[in-house]
C-alpha cells in the first residue's frame, strides 16, 4: 500500500502528515517566491484583483490541524497592511511541491485569481523553465543590497528618496537621491550590470545575454553624463561592495557636495554685480 493509500479524504490515520508534506524549507523572500510561482505555473498566475483598479500577488500557504491530522490550503496576500486570507481546500500529498500546485490549481478554478499575460521575461527572456523561475523571482526595488545599503547610510544622518528620478523629464531612477546636494546613488547588480569581479557568461542563449549585458551597461554610462552634464554627481556602487564602506562613501561625497553650494551660490553673486 503506498502512503497516499494509506490516507482516507485526507487524513493520516495513525500519525500527522509527514513535515516535508506542508512545511517549506525556502529561507529567503526570492527562494520563497520562486517556490510559489513553480507551483502556481508563473508569477502572472498568482494575481488577486483587489478592486478598484489594484492587483495583488498572492502566495499559497499550508497549515497542520493535529486533531484531524489534516493539510489546508489558503490564499493569502497583502493590501495595505492587512494579509486577507481564503480557505482554498484540502490537499493529502506527500510533498509539499506537489500540494501546493494542486490547491493553486484549485484556487484558480474556483475563481480566486485573475491570472494576467505573461511577462516578456517569460516569453522570451528565458531558455528554460527553471531560469524563468529565477527571473520572475527577482525584484527590481528593495533588494536586501539596497535595503542594507540605505540603512547604513541613514545612520549616518543623511535623509534622501527612495527609488526616484534625479530628473523629472529624465527616465532612469536611481536608488538613493539627495535631491539638495543633487547626487544620485547606483547599486547595481554584479550579473546585470557585469561587474568585473563577479560577472561570468551565461553559457546558454549567450548571444541574447551578452548584447542585453552591452545594453544595460551602455545605459549606465549614458546615465552617468546626462545627470553629470545637468551638474549631478553620480555614485555607482556593487551590490558585493561593503555596505558600511559604501555608505561612508556616498555620505562623503553629499557632504562635500553640500559644502560648495555655498560657495557657488556666493561667487554667482559676486558676478551679477
Amino acid at each position: 500500500m503506498t502512503a497516499d493509500q494509506g490516507t482516507e479524504a485526507g487524513r493520516w490515520r495513525d500519525k500527522p502528515p509527514p513535515v516535508r508534506a506542508w512545511k517549506g524549507k525556502a529561507r529567503t523572500r526570492e527562494t520563497r517566491a520562486a517556490e510559489q510561482d513553480r507551483a502556481a505555473g508563473g508569477r502572472h498566475q498568482r494575481i488577486v484583483d483587489l478592486g478598484d483598479g489594484r492587483l495583488a500577488c498572492a502566495s499559497i500557504e499550508l497549515k497542520v490541524y493535529p486533531k484531524t491530522r489534516r493539510i489546508r490550503a489558503y490564499l493569502r496576500w497583502s493590501d495595505k497592511g492587512r494579509s486577507p486570507a481564503v480557505y482554498v481546500g484540502e490537499v493529502d500529498h506527500e510533498t509539499r511541491a506537489r500540494n501546493l500546485a494542486e490547491a493553486w490549481e484549485t484556487a484558480i478554478s474556483l475563481g480566486l485569481l485573475t491570472p494576467q499575460s505573461p511577462s516578456p521575461i517569460e516569453q522570451s527572456w528565458a531558455s528554460s523553465p527553471a531560469v524563468r523561475v529565477v527571473m520572475q523571482g527577482n525584484r527590481s526595488r528593495d533588494t536586501r543590497p539596497e535595503r542594507v545599503l540605505r540603512s547604513a547610510v541613514h545612520a549616518l544622518g543623511l535623509r534622501y528618496r527612495v527609488a526616484s528620478r534625479p530628473m523629472p523629464d529624465l527616465r532612469r531612477t536611481a536608488d538613493l537621491v539627495f535631491t539638495k546636494a543633487k547626487v544620485a546613488v547606483f547599486l547595481d547588480g554584479c550579473y546585470w550590470h557585469g561587474c568585473p569581479e563577479h560577472y561570468r557568461p551565461s553559457q546558454k542563449n549567450s548571444d541574447f545575454w551578452q548584447k542585453k549585458l552591452a545594453s544595460n551597461q551602455a545605459r549606465d554610462r549614458q546615465t552617468d553624463e546626462l545627470l553629470r552634464d545637468a551638474g549631478w554627481e553620480v555614485v555607482r556602487v556593487w551590490e558585493h561592495e561593503d555596505a558600511q564602506a559604501a555608505a561612508d562613501r556616498v555620505a562623503q561625497t553629499v557632504r562635500d557636495r553640500q559644502s560648495r553650494v555655498p560657495a557657488q551660490r556666493s561667487a554667482e553673486c559676486q558676478k551679477s554685480v
